[in-house]
């Protein structure tokens, strides 16, 4: 009898099935799912794996709406019987934000692991293999149940909440800069270190509310950006704004008359790690925004933050209503 647990391993593209153009010298989408898993030597002893094709496309062209059809297809994996976990391989530009829809959307208690790599099949140290081998025993792992959806790359494991990408191209981009990894793998052995910081929060949605925009602040701004969302009709605004949540005067009109056109407006800080909180009682300070209806997004960063509302704004329009996802 067979004794190895079955993974399901979907494949979306990213650098992980590229190679160099030669008439471009460009990197582009040319591996199919079976030529990246003959480059994964021996995984066959640790897991049957059965190899899906969901799309061949570069990180950046993974919408919100092929996001929620990969979710209903992870979500598909996970119900079968006979699959124990579900890797997930991706482009890594935004790897984190379909990571974070997913955790958010996906109520499992099964592994799901998303992967890719940073250096694509023409470069020498090609990672995309190493990093597709420890998502898969992740995967098989049983302490991996439960832990809501987790990234794998550099063999170390981390939280989709939690990680971000924070170099254009080293291999250990992706980082929980707050907390750290939540294990590795080790010589083929996975480890963890600690459970996850967050309780995890589901939305349970089929749709997504993809017009919302994301607005970073710097010195001087003014509300005119925000204006021409209100007067496009956006169904959403979320602000990275300064240190713990403070934006420049000028712009607090424009904050304004976004809330009063029932517009949810969401703030995260620029800054890679801390909190936002109402701390600063000047104009444009957090209390101010705070008292204008503006909602904190505690830690989590911008694009984060945007997945979050997007999928909100799926089940209310209601400003308070759309708070409580982001207690």
């Amino acid at each position: 009898m067979n004794s190895k647990k079955k993974i399901a391993v979907i494949f979306t593209g990213g650098t992980i099935s590229m190679t160099v153009n030669k008439s471009t010298n460009a990197a582009t989408p040319s591996l199919s799912s079976g030529d990246i898993m003959a480059l994964v030597h021996h995984i066959k002893d640790f897991a049957e794996v059965e190899l899906i094709d969901f799309s061949a496309i570069p990180g950046p062209h993974m919408t919100p709406a092929k996001m929620m059809e990969l979710k209903a297809l992870v979500k598909k994996q996970g119900d079968c019987d006979d699959i124990f976990g579900v890797v997930i391989t991706h482009g890594t530009d935004n790897l984190e934000e379909t990571a974070y829809l997913l955790d958010l959307t996906l109520d499992t208690s099964k592994p799901v692991v998303v992967t890719g790599s940073m250096r694509n099949a023409s470069e020498l140290g090609y990672d995309g293999p190493s990093n597709l081998a420890s998502a898969i025993l992740t995967a098989t792992h049983e302490e991996s149940r439960n832990r809501g959806v987790l990234i794998v790359l550099n063999d170390e494991i981390n939280a989709a909440r939690e990680v971000t990408k924070t170099h254009t191209m080293s291999l250990d981009t992706f980082k929980s800069l707050e907390f750290g990894p939540l294990g590795i793998v080790d010589s083929n052995h996975v480890i963890y270190y600690r459970n996850q910081t967050f309780i995890p929060t589901h939305i349970q949605t089929d749709t997504i509310e993809a017009d919302v925009a994301l607005i970073k602040v710097a010195s001087g701004m003014d509300g005119r950006l925000l204006d021409f969302l209100v007067k496009e009709q956006v169904k959403g605004i979320v602000i990275e704004a300064m240190g713990r949540g403070n934006v420049p005067p000028g712009i607090m009109n424009g904050i304004k008359n976004a809330i009063d056109a029932h517009i949810p407006v969401v703030l995260v800080s620029r800054n890679p790690l801390g909190r936002t909180m109402p701390s600063y009682g000047y104009e444009g300070g957090g209390l101010e925004l705070k008292n204008a209806g503006v909602i904190f997004a505690h830690n989590l960063n911008g694009q984060k933050a945007r997945i979050a509302l997007m999928l909100a704004l799926s089940k209310t329009s209601n400003i308070e209503a759309i708070s409580t996802y982001f207690n």
